[in-house]
């Protein structure tokens, strides 16, 4: 009797030893459930500040300039050092470096030597993409990680005050009859921005745009003294370019190539679609980073971002220069290169400019 009551005693221990090993091996893959669903909500649904605490700078950060101190670039990229800094965005120190030359390239060489680091990054703009279709630079866009859009301006086309040419309609009319017929300044280069924002007005009107005089000069500062001094009948430079000389008085503004009716003293100036043509071209400044960034580094930077151009100091510069203060993160950035690379790609083509 004893002897069987002591096999039932070890039967029954024996279960009661399952059932706690089976219970505890349920809750164990309850937690891991738990776990598993958790990390695949914040995967998919971004939950705010779930990648961003996985990464942060934790040595000093470089902005990289492509253009000379003084440029619009260069104070958009210390704009954003301010904020970053006076805001303790950043913890680590920020230093802002100027790397001029190439039309942005010779920086861009330079931000491609730091690949997979998220502690670089540059102020960009149009000739991130046009730049390797001219053949300026071997480095695509495709060789850096898009970060962010962070403004945008636009580029209109202005005489000299007493210029016999009155309005937009009489440049298209005289374009259209002879493309040489009028001189246009062009700050920098051919094919960048201005040109080929102008360029691809005109290829709406019909212009061929190959036959049009425009004529470079080394900034845009100076083609505006190129169109002040008659050397040149008229100017393509951006709205920030070209403000303080319409504030002068000195010159008037023909059109303005944004998408609706432009603000301030621009505000009186018809836009290329007012006019009949489908043209509208984004001026944009942006950060791109090195290639092979990782996803926590590129959440970090859209956790960021997002806060520096809500910023009153953003704001006041930005309304003080004419921009519109649009912002993308890294993927809407990244759909707005590829969509623009292939229109610009169009124009340059049509220029004869692509290599």
């Amino acid at each position: 009797m004893n002897a069987e009551c002591s096999v039932r005693n070890a039967e029954w221990r024996s279960r009661d030893a399952s059932s706690f090993s089976f219970h505890v091996s349920l809750f164990n893959r309850d937690r891991f459930n738990v776990r598993f669903v958790w990390t695949a909500l914040l995967f998919v649904f971004g939950i705010p500040g779930a990648w961003a605490q996985a990464w942060k700078p934790d040595k000093p950060v470089e902005i990289i300039i492509g253009t000379s101190a003084g440029g619009p670039q260069d104070r958009t990229g210390r704009l954003v050092q301010r904020v970053l800094q006076e805001r303790k965005l950043v913890e680590q120190p920020i230093a802002v470096v100027n790397k001029p030359g190439g039309g942005g390239a010779v920086g861009l060489a330079y931000l491609a030597q730091h690949a997979g680091d998220g502690h670089y990054m540059q102020i960009v703009a149009q000739p991130l993409l046009s730049n390797s279709i001219t053949g300026r630079s071997k480095l695509s866009y495709t060789d850096f990680t898009p970060i962010a859009i962070l403004g945008v301006e636009y580029v209109c086309i202005v005489v000299r005050a007493d210029s016999p040419l009155k309005d937009a309609k009489e440049l298209i009319e005289r374009l259209r009859k002879d493309p040489g017929a009028v001189s246009i300044a062009i700050g920098t280069a051919l094919g960048n921005a201005t040109h080929s924002s102008f360029a691809h007005a005109m290829k709406a009107a019909g212009v061929d745009i190959k036959k049009m005089r425009s004529v470079v000069f080394n900034s845009g500062g100076e083609s505006m003294t190129a169109v002040l001094g008659g050397h040149v009948d008229a100017a393509a430079g951006s709205v920030s370019t070209v403000l303080p000389h319409v504030r002068a008085g000195k010159v008037r503004v023909l059109a303005v190539g944004a998408p609706k009716r432009w603000v301030g003293e621009f505000a009186s100036a018809p836009t290329w679609k007012e006019l009949g043509l489908d043209s509208a071209v984004d001026l944009w400044r942006g950060l791109a980073g090195p290639k092979g960034m990782s996803a926590a580094q590129i959440a970090f930077w859209d956790s960021v971002l997002p806060r520096v151009v809500k910023d009153e100091d953003w704001r006041k510069d930005l309304e003080n220069n004419l921009m519109d203060n649009v912002y993308k993160n890294s993927a809407e950035t990244a759909r707005h290169w590829k969509a623009e690379y292939d229109e610009v790609r169009g124009v340059l083509i049509e220029l004869g400019l692509a290599k």
